[in-house]
């Protein structure tokens, strides 16, 4: 598989604070490997903490579920990829824009795949919340949407 490379260096912002910068490194480093690489192991050994609260009513709290999620899509998905188009950081937070998709034939293509934009914020270091807001964009992609969705893994709300 050939492996999608987030071009952090392209999507950083010169006004960022030192912190900002920190943040957007540490929330890069997570989604490289966990949606692209695909490499669990890393991504359970170094960002599992007892404090990551899962905002996607379609996954459980904590690292531990957004692995396992992951996992499942990518078996499912062999040729998943997350395209990030945008960083955004304000303090705490980072946001990314994102195109995601699930057959390499799809890639580069705006009318195939996910639309994401993501937000997680970052507490000393560690990664203590995520957001998201996923939007299929073609068809076959709104159907498997809504024929996998729903289940509520989390009571944590959306907001």
């Amino acid at each position: 598989m050939e492996i999608i490379k987030i071009d952090f260096d392209s999507l950083k912002k010169d006004n960022w604070s030192e912190q900002e910068l920190e943040n957007a490194t540490l929330i890069t480093d997570f989604v490289q490997n966990i949606m692209n690489n695909h490499d669990f192991d890393y991504v359970t050994k170094t960002y599992r903490n007892g404090s990551y609260v899962q905002h996607n009513r379609n996954m459980p709290d904590g690292i531990d579920g957004v692995v396992e999620t992951v996992k499942q899509l990518s078996k499912r998905f062999p040729d998943f990829t997350y395209d990030v188009k945008n960083i955004l950081a304000d303090g705490d937070y980072v946001m990314f824009h994102s195109h995601a998709t699930v057959n390499k034939k799809h890639r580069g293509n705006d009318k195939k795949g996910f639309n994401i934009t993501d937000t997680w914020r970052v507490k000393n270091g560690q990664i203590v919340e995520h957001w998201d807001s996923i939007q299929p964009i073609d068809g076959l992609m709104r159907f498997n949407t809504l024929i996998t969705g729903g289940a509520i893994r989390n009571s944590n709300g959306v907001f």
